[in-house]
């Protein structure tokens, strides 16, 4: 495993010279891998909830309101990030998985929270008002893909217009990109961190853009880099009382549990367990050996190693989730449900895990559990709105308990969530020829109409 400092002296030339060359292999792999997947973003509650913990202190700085602030982890092995479509940061698994320590991954979102708070936004806003998140990850991850291919052989596969329809709305001037790293490095004081992790991410984009055949990277396609940008941030890590600052412990403890659980769930089982082997006995790696086993699939070793985590964390509500998921996903539907109960109880407030929860109730087929899993779909939607899996499961669970006309909404609500008009229009209709006049559910299916058949903005 490379690893770069966070405190003294040591030369970053070498430390480049060591990293660069496994970027350059991870980079050129990432690039081929593109063609084969359709980008999207994942969802994981114990990784979205440790970026949070990262982020919170840097969003406040900010005068931000972190629950305003929609974090999107992007499946992309490249390294970079970018805001778009209002308050959203994505970030890609990439540039987590490559990451040696949390300041680096805060340093980049407090760059990318600069342009939130400076206003930077506007333009993109309205261009994309109605554009879904998928659709925004797939402009950013195709152009990328293209920009790529230009840059190794001339060619591109998207339609003419695109790739400079992408610069106008993403790209940020040099000038804005300065004013980022300003308003960054004044959050990273406030909050007493360090400016050293974003120092060396710029140092590393600028490194990977003198080398030879790589001629766009990613992040740099959004974010025009400047020797002049790249000199003020190391005359402030030269000069803040914060830049030997360490990580706290327990964030450490953190990134490193992200790190093995995304390595292990997007990298063939065989490479975690050879990353993370039997003689590494930290929780990290014994949840990378648990998450590969489980994909092998091999639940006699899988099983084992969860039990021994959540024994050693009998509190950690992902220890039990990954047990419940283990389960279900081998066909253990109903052992399934009793893990998910005790990770929803563990960590009430948290969406996804009430999602999961249900949909392994639903699949029971049990009546008694279809009521259930109509109350934790209801929470997960306070929780946490226009998620369309919530919509998708309360159609079934209402459907099952003979309620078409909520059934027929909560179709309507998934394809709005989903962007599509269309199907919401339609459903919205059915919705409302089954529901009771004046009811709540009725005025939400016109609503959803009126919305529906509202043309939206060139």
């Amino acid at each position: 495993m490379l690893s770069l400092p966070s405190t003294g002296r040591v030369s970053v030339a070498r430390i480049l010279s060591r990293l660069l060359g496994a970027l350059l292999v991870l980079f050129l792999a990432g690039r081929a891998a593109l063609a084969d997947q359709e980008p999207g973003y994942i969802r994981d509650a114990e990784i979205e909830t440790i970026l949070r913990t990262f982020y919170t202190p840097i969003l406040k700085a900010a005068g931000l309101d972190p629950s305003a602030v929609h974090i999107y982890i992007v499946n992309d092995p490249g390294l970079n990030s970018f805001v778009a479509g209002g308050q959203n940061i994505f970030i890609n698994t990439g540039t987590i998985i490559h990451s040696e320590r949390p300041n680096q991954l805060i340093g980049i979102v407090a760059h990318e929270t600069g342009h939130i708070a400076g206003g930077h936004l506007i333009r993109t806003e309205e261009a994309l008002r109605d554009a879904s998140i998928k659709s925004i990850i797939a402009m950013v991850v195709s152009a990328a893909a293209v920009a790529a291919a230009r840059g190794g052989s001339g060619g591109g596969g998207m339609a003419p217009g695109q790739d400079p329809g992408l610069r106008s709305f993403l790209q940020f001037s040099i000038a804005q990109e300065a004013q980022a790293d300003q308003a960054g490095l004044r959050f990273l004081d406030r909050t007493h961190q360090s400016a050293r992790g974003l120092l060396e991410f710029f140092q590393i984009l600028q490194q990977q853009e003198l080398l030879a055949g790589i001629k766009e990277i990613p992040y740099l396609r959004t974010h025009p880099l400047t020797v002049q940008r790249i000199e003020y941030i190391s005359e402030h890590v030269k000069h803040s009382p914060y830049s030997d600052t360490p990580d706290p412990p327990e964030w450490v403890e953190l990134h490193k549990r992200m790190k093995a659980k995304l390595s292990a769930f997007l990298a063939p089982p065989g490479a975690a367990i050879r990353d993370y082997p039997e003689t590494d006995n930290s929780v990290a790696a014994r949840y990378a050996r648990a998450i590969s086993y489980y994909r092998i699939p091999d639940l006699k070793r899988a099983l084992p190693l969860i039990d021994g985590l959540i024994k050693q964390e009998p509190n950690n509500p992902y220890f039990h989730e990954l047990k419940g998921q283990m389960l279900f996903e081998n066909g253990r539907v109903r052992e399934a449900v009793g893990p998910y109960q005790q990770a929803v109880k563990l960590a009430p407030d948290t969406a996804l895990l009430r999602i999961e929860l249900a949909q392994a109730e639903l699949e029971t087929e049990d009546p008694g559990l279809n009521r259930d899993a109509l109350v934790q779909l209801k929470a997960a939607d306070r929780y946490e709105n226009r998620n369309p899996d919530t919509w998708r499961l309360l159609a079934i669970a209402y459907g099952r308990s003979g309620d078409i006309g909520n059934s027929a909404l909560a179709l309507a609500e998934q394809a709005m969530a989903e962007g599509d008009r269309p199907m919401a229009r339609q459903q919205a209709e059915r919705a409302i020829k089954l529901l009771p006049a004046g009811s709540p559910g009725r005025l939400r299916a016109e609503d959803i109409k009126l919305e529906a058949e509202r043309k939206p903005p060139r």
